[in-house]
């Protein structure tokens, strides 16, 4: 994973993501995924704009399956937003950098 984006996985999903005391953004994706590709550079850039304030990673799907499904993620990319633990938006496919920056600031400002 590039720079600021961890890597999440079924064995850390539960410490990173669910524990985390910061917002997390997890991007569900697989390496044969051309709009996945597409995302990657946004994801990336959302991880060094929010380092500190918030936790972004991606959950390759083809290597961890039972937290994708337990999840219901029927297509990717699809982007989580966790605050708290708890799943707060779901956006599904390709999304702008503004639509994502949104819905961050929106946490953070909480």
């Amino acid at each position: 994973m590039a720079g600021n984006v961890v890597e999440f996985t079924d064995a850390n999903w539960s410490s990173e993501v669910l524990g985390s005391a910061e917002p997390v953004v997890v991007d569900f994706w697989a390496p044969w995924c051309g709009p996945c590709r597409m995302l990657a550079p946004t994801i990336e850039k959302l991880a060094g704009e929010f380092e500190g304030r918030v936790k972004v990673g991606k959950m390759n799907t083809d290597e961890n399956q039972e937290t994708p499904g337990g999840l219901r993620i029927s297509a990717i990319p699809t982007v989580l937003i966790f605050h708290g633990g708890k799943e707060v938006e779901r956006l599904v496919g390709v999304n702008t950098e503004a639509k994502f920056k949104t819905a961050l600031e929106k946490l953070i400002a909480k």
